[in-house]
C-alpha cells in the first residue's frame, strides 16, 4: 500500500492528501475518484438557505444601513 500512486489533491492545510489514489484514477475515494462523487450539477445547494436572493441581500443592506446609522448618532452624542 505503501508503494501505490497518492492523490494529488491538496488539504485544507496546503498539504497534499496522504491517501491512495484509486486505481486508474489521480484522485482517492475521498477527493473524487470514486464514481458518482463531487457535487450535483449547477450546484443546487448553493442556493438553499436564500442568502443571495434579491430579497435576502436587501435585508442585509437594510440591516447594514440601520447600524451605520446608530453608530453615526452615537458619535454623535458622545
Amino acid at each position: 500500500m505503501l508503494a501505490s500512486p497518492r492523490c494529488g489533491a491538496r488539504t485544507r492545510s496546503d498539504r497534499s492528501c496522504r491517501a491512495p489514489a484509486v486505481h486508474g484514477k489521480l484522485r482517492c475515494r475521498m477527493h473524487g475518484g470514486a464514481a458518482g462523487s463531487g457535487a450535483p450539477r449547477g450546484n443546487r445547494n448553493a442556493r438553499k438557505h436564500g442568502l443571495f436572493t434579491k430579497k435576502g441581500i436587501a435585508g442585509k443592506k437594510q440591516v447594514r444601513d440601520l447600524l451605520d446609522e446608530a453608530r453615526r448618532l452615537l458619535r454623535e452624542l458622545t
